[in-house]
């Protein structure tokens, strides 16, 4: 019976579903975390009848025909890149992009990747680097002797020296946008590398025209809404329990057919 293995790729559709919220609520407290989506699409179709075509000679074509879908296929778990809240913190190297953009990051092999968690420290050197110890890009280095970091909407980077009594622009971050930011390829720890989906980055000034601007002792937290994702839990749960029932169904309709033959 065919419904056993369409109720089947239901199952396995919403499975995918349930595995997708669930990471989305592990992730409610995940500093710029994007919730996913998944997004499916029917299968091949089975032709019974032929739609607009004559059903005997000579008369007129039927209006519809009968084609069976033979269940469903996970198409895509869709980023929604939707700007979350902005919490402050106080800290001064938590930085907060308010409106488009990413912050540039060099990769464990100097490859650029791309941010929008904005948790920044410094190292040994005083370089601004990330929660993983991953540069900044451009660099910027805090010298010895600072006693405060500035850093404006613009992006500016100022440093107040104990010694001196104005403070000295040490450096400028930029944002990079894309035409297609759900093509991002996400890397874990809140990393996400350029795509030929994507398209390739087109770096800017922060609070120039389609660049957000930065927001220093802020942070964007998770764009999850909890009561939406328990929803779509429940909805999704359902669903599974639905097509668990079609295969009992169909087990115990083949059953009676297997008994009516003896």
């Amino acid at each position: 019976m065919k419904s056993l293995a369409i109720a089947a790729t239901g199952m396995n559709a919403q499975q995918t579903n349930v595995e997708v919220i669930a990471n989305n609520i592990a992730n409610i407290n995940t500093t710029s975390f994007k919730r996913a989506r998944a997004e499916f699409t029917d299968l091949f179709y089975q032709m019974d009848r032929m739609q607009g075509v004559p059903n005997t000679a000579g008369s007129s074509p039927i209006p519809e025909g009968a084609n069976m879908g033979l269940g469903v296929r996970s198409a895509a778990v869709r980023k929604l890149h939707i700007q979350g809240a902005l919490s402050q913190t106080g800290n001064t190297y938590d930085m907060a992009i308010n409106g488009r953009g990413w912050f540039q990051i060099l990769g464990p092999n100097n490859d650029v990747l791309y941010t929008r968690a904005g948790s920044f420290n410094t190292n040994a050197n005083g370089q601004l680097v990330t929660l993983d110890g991953y540069q900044v890009d451009p660099a910027i280095t805090v010298p010895q002797g600072t006693v405060e970091v500035t850093v404006n909407k613009t992006g500016q980077v100022f440093a107040k020296l104990d010694t001196e009594v104005n403070p000295r622009q040490i450096g400028q971050l930029n944002l990079a946008n894309f035409a297609n930011e759900a093509g991002l390829e996400p890397l874990g720890g809140n990393l996400y590398r350029e795509t030929t989906a994507s398209g390739t980055p087109v770096v800017g000034l922060p609070g120039d025209a389609g660049y957000g601007k930065i927001n220093q002792h802020y942070l964007e937290a998770s764009n999850v809404d909890p009561v939406k994702e328990i929803t779509e839990l429940i909805s999704a749960q359902r669903a599974y329990e639905m097509n668990a029932k079609v295969i009992t169904a169909s087990d115990e309709m083949a059953s009676t057919v297997s008994k009516g033959l003896r």
